[in-house]
């Protein structure tokens, strides 16, 4: 089995399932499923509340489906992907952390051969500085 890890391929299915979703609203009293798919909690609530009592919801599912249509891979995706800028954000800070542990692991390493007398004074605080900046 091959699994696909391109992320254009990825936004287009977001896209297909997106209009999909948005269509069913048009049709059915569940409108705004699509909202909660692309990661818009409050205006699929909105879009399900008023549903039920208003023709509106479905003309707005209708005009999603058209813009979802109309708009381009780069800015639907541009659109959809706080979860992404997240999934980075989240992925950045992991690196930081890492960097962090690193430079305390090698600091506590000087400090080791400081007090072993393997290095001196100036030296230990070179390097602690060095790594440091």
């Amino acid at each position: 089995m091959q699994s696909s890890t391109n992320p254009v391929d990825s936004f287009s299915k977001k896209k297909i399932i997106s209009i999909i979703l948005a269509f069913l609203g048009t049709i059915s009293p569940l409108g705004g499923l699509h909202k909660f798919y692309l990661g818009q909690p409050i205006w699929g609530v909105l879009y399900l509340v008023l549903g039920w009592n208003s023709p509106l919801v479905k003309i707005a599912c209708a005009v999603d489906v058209v813009l979802y249509l109309l708009q381009s891979q780069d800015m639907f995706s541009f659109n959809s992907s706080k979860e992404d800028a997240q999934g980075a954000s989240l992925q950045q800070k992991s690196l930081v952390a890492q960097n962090t542990v690193d430079v305390v692991s090698a600091i506590r390493e000087l400090e080791s051969l400081r007090q072993e007398g393997l290095i001196s004074e100036f030296e230990f605080e070179q390097k602690r500085r060095g790594l440091l900046e």
